[in-house]
């Protein structure tokens, strides 16, 4: 549980400025918390690890993007890595049956033609999977990952008390991760 006076705003902001003590401040409060919500979503510890990893690379690199007026540091921390296992989880599904002659066109075209077909696909596969879910799980996943709202933000939207709006999210992201490997 984090502490209730860590001030994750300051630390980001001080992050932006590569203060390195801030950063590694920020890695010691939120890294178990955050690998435990990988491994929820991955289901892998080693790709966990990884999305972790990336996500605190993606933090420092990125520190001075984050605005104090838009949402909490600790939800830009849980974007970050959310946007990270998402990524991933598409990437597992990167492989996309074509035949043999199309397979040659988008050859002779460039990669940017294959990544687009992929990426179209991924895209795809990921809509399919959203509007299988019951609105009452997409709803408040859609409100977390692409308007970047916070668990309390969603309560607070939806009328929902947070831990139902907590559970809804986690049972729809695992309903999504077995979409997405079916």
């Amino acid at each position: 549980m984090p502490e209730p006076m860590f001030d994750y705003e300051s630390h980001l902001e001080a992050c932006a400025r590569r203060d390195e003590r801030a950063f590694q401040a920020l890695y010691q409060q939120e890294a178990a918390q955050m690998l435990g919500l990988a491994i929820t979503l991955l289901g892998r510890r080693d790709q966990a690890e990884d999305c972790v990893h990336d996500a605190f690379v993606l933090i420092w690199r990125n520190a001075e993007r984050f605005q104090r007026a838009i949402g909490s540091g600790r939800a830009w921390l849980y974007s970050i890595l959310r946007y990270r296992a998402l990524n991933q989880l598409r990437s597992r599904k990167r492989t996309v049956e074509l035949d043999d002659d199309f397979i040659e066109r988008l050859a002779d075209e460039g990669p940017q033609a294959a990544d687009l077909v992929a990426q179209q696909a991924e895209q795809r596969q990921l809509r399919n999977c959203l509007q299988g879910l019951e609105r009452n799980r997409r709803h408040p996943i859609l409100l977390a990952f692409y308007r970047g709202l916070t668990h309390e933000q969603i309560a607070q939207r939806l009328t929902t008390p947070l831990g139902t709006i907590k559970g809804r999210i986690r049972a729809g992201l695992r309903a999504l991760q077995e979409c997405l490997h079916a």
